[in-house]
């Protein structure tokens, strides 16, 4: 008999002796039965055909066998699938699909929940899988061993991270202190050489924190309930951090101030140091804050400029290089501020006239100008820069303009009659003469007040300035002048009965005046009745009104109209009366054809 027969009938008959089916004669290796143990044994699922068979050769006993045998396997995989799941949860991988019996995950998340460590290629399969979480996992449990064996907790088991020892371990190698119910834990899970080292840790931070007081003068300190807020702030000053307000707050308010101005002190001292290396002072040897470069180098990195004491006490020790970083930083500042739209005082002015730095004083002044134009509505991009500059400054500052030079610009056209400057210029005159009738009590500040609000588009504040009783005035012309300026405020809020009805108290109190006679002609060209305005206005003509004041009078009468067709017929009206006189009507003619 060949050997290798030989042992495939000890092969059978070891598993006869297994499944129970010795008393079946037949040894023979090519019998059906042992085909069938052997599939049994190799947990290979067995068929109908081969039940029957087992029925009909009367092996009962085998086949009660078998079947108890698979239906253990069966529940053995179940337990297994279980079991994976449970674990793929517990280690974050639920999105990973494939069946325990195919995939690396069953045997890496094992070894995780044994305790072990994985391999760099284990870690990598995991990251390739997209189970970052659970390689996280993975190197906290890897901590969490390291931690162990450092803090002598090595025969504890557990190795999850969630466990209460991995916290407790973290917190020591902080060097933090565990509070008594982590204390407590360790003392009933019998970890005490992990108890000794916090006892070690507790004793050296006791003895650094009575050294840190005394260096700090804090030592009167005794409530060890804010211990640890005190010996954090300490350990911070010593490894020169800056302090946080909070932290300073709490310092005053627990009464600390000794500490707190040795923390100035270095603070001042530290700052001192950076500011010699940075502004090129370094080989100055005092490095105390009472130093007075210390106080210069402090103007210096505020981007002030340094004065002639400051300067002197500089080029005395040689530290030029200090004074020309403090010059560029200075026009840097300056240059900054230009940038942001702001305005140099008179002390820039000249410190920058005594450096020969005219190129930034220009620039300065033409963004400024800039600026000031687009305030004002000057959109000309060849507008001189004088005289509006100065005209433009003069208002911001809150200054008079010289009347004379404004009436000079409108009558060249270089200024706007209706433009945000000659309304600026307007207020103030309002105001002006406002305040002088306050001071003096000239009542004929009224009506100059009065007629510059009006100019100013302000009629409210007109009739509000001239809203007084007339008994009180003596002076009939005066009386006039303040009804003349009332009417006109009236008229300009087309409430033209009460326009009207100034005007001709206005003749009465003076009938000699053209100016009552002017704003009766203006009303009725606003009403549309033009021959009655002109008759108005020829009764201005007699009383001394110029003929081209008149016209100017007319020209705004109908540049106020918004009525298109009004205009156009008024136009019409004045080039059949005078096409020569009127000419400048037909623009409106223009207008509306188009």
């Amino acid at each position: 008999m060949k050997p290798d027969s030989q042992n495939r009938l000890k092969h059978f008959a070891a598993l006869k002796s297994k499944y129970a089916a010795t008393e079946y004669q037949d040894s023979s290796s090519c019998s059906p039965l042992y085909c069938i143990l052997r599939k049994t044994d190799l947990g290979i699922e067995l068929s109908d055909l081969e039940f029957n068979w087992l029925r009909e050769s009367k092996l009962d006993t085998t086949l009660k066998f078998i079947q108890k045998e698979q239906q253990r396997r069966q529940q053995e995989l179940i337990n297994l699938e279980v079991e994976f799941s449970q674990l793929k949860s517990k280690y974050k991988a639920k999105k990973h699909n494939l069946p325990w019996q195919s995939s690396n995950l069953y045997c890496i998340v094992l070894k995780l929940e044994s305790g072990n460590l994985l391999t760099d290629s284990e870690s990598q399969w995991l990251r390739v899988n997209g189970l970052s979480d659970t390689d996280t996992i993975a190197q906290e449990i890897k901590q969490f061993t390291h931690l162990k064996y450092k803090y002598k907790a090595h025969q504890y088991q557990n190795a999850y991270p969630h466990d209460t020892l991995y916290k407790i371990l973290k917190k020591l190698d902080l060097s933090e202190r565990l509070n008594d119910d982590e204390y407590n834990w360790l003392i009933n899970h019998q970890l005490w050489e992990t108890v000794e080292i916090f006892k070690q840790q507790e004793s050296a931070k006791e003895a650094e924190f009575s050294a840190l007081k005394s260096k700090y003068q804090a030592s009167k300190y005794q409530d060890k309930s804010l211990s640890d807020t005190l010996y954090k702030i300490l350990l911070k000053i010593e490894a020169q951090g800056k302090l946080i307000d909070q932290e300073i707050k709490w310092l005053k308010q627990q009464g600390f101030i000794e500490t707190i101005a040795i923390l100035q002190k270095l603070e001042q001292a530290q700052e001192f140091a950076i500011l010699k290396v940075k502004y090129k002072a370094n080989q100055y040897s005092d490095s105390s804050p009472k130093s007075h470069l210390y106080k210069v180098l402090k103007i210096i990195e505020g981007g002030n400029y340094l004065s002639d004491q400051d300067i002197n006490f500089l080029k005395k020790r040689k530290l030029t290089e200090t004074i020309q970083i403090a010059d560029e930083k200075y026009i840097y500042t300056l240059k900054l501020k230009i940038n942001l739209g702001a305005l140099l005082n008179d002390l820039e002015i000249i410190w920058l006239k005594s450096h020969g730095r005219d190129d930034i004083i220009n620039l300065a002044q033409q963004q400024h100008f800039a600026e000031l134009k687009r305030t004002y509505g000057l959109v000309d991009p060849l507008l001189p820069i004088e005289p509006f500059y100065t005209i433009m400054l003069k208002l911001e500052k809150g200054g008079r303009l010289d009347p004379l030079l404004v009436i000079k610009l409108q009558e060249e056209e270089k200024l706007s009659r209706h433009g945000k400057i000659a309304i600026a210029h307007y207020k103030l005159e309002a105001e002006f003469y406002e305040q002088e009738l306050q001071h003096t009590g000239n009542k004929w500040h009224i009506p100059t007040a009065s007629s510059y609000w009006r100019k100013a588009d302000e009629p409210k504040q007109s009739l509000k300035v001239t809203d007084l009783s007339l008994d009180k005035i003596k002076e009939s012309k005066l009386k006039s002048a303040i009804l003349v300026t009332r009417g006109g405020a009236f008229r300009d809020m087309s409430q033209l009965g009460d326009a009207e009805n100034c005007a001709r108290k206005a003749m009465e109190y003076h009938p000699d005046s053209y100016q009552p006679y002017t704003l009766m002609g203006a009303i009725f060209y606003d009403r549309h009745d033009y021959s009655q305005g002109d008759y108005w206005f020829e009764q201005a003509i007699q009383r001394g009104a110029k003929t081209e004041d008149i016209d100017d009078e007319i020209k705004r009468v109908l540049r106020g109209t918004r009525d298109e067709i009004k205009r156009h017929e008024a136009a019409e009206y004045l080039l059949r009366k005078d096409a020569r006189r009127y000419s400048w009507a037909k623009s409106y003619l223009i207008k509306v054809s188009r």
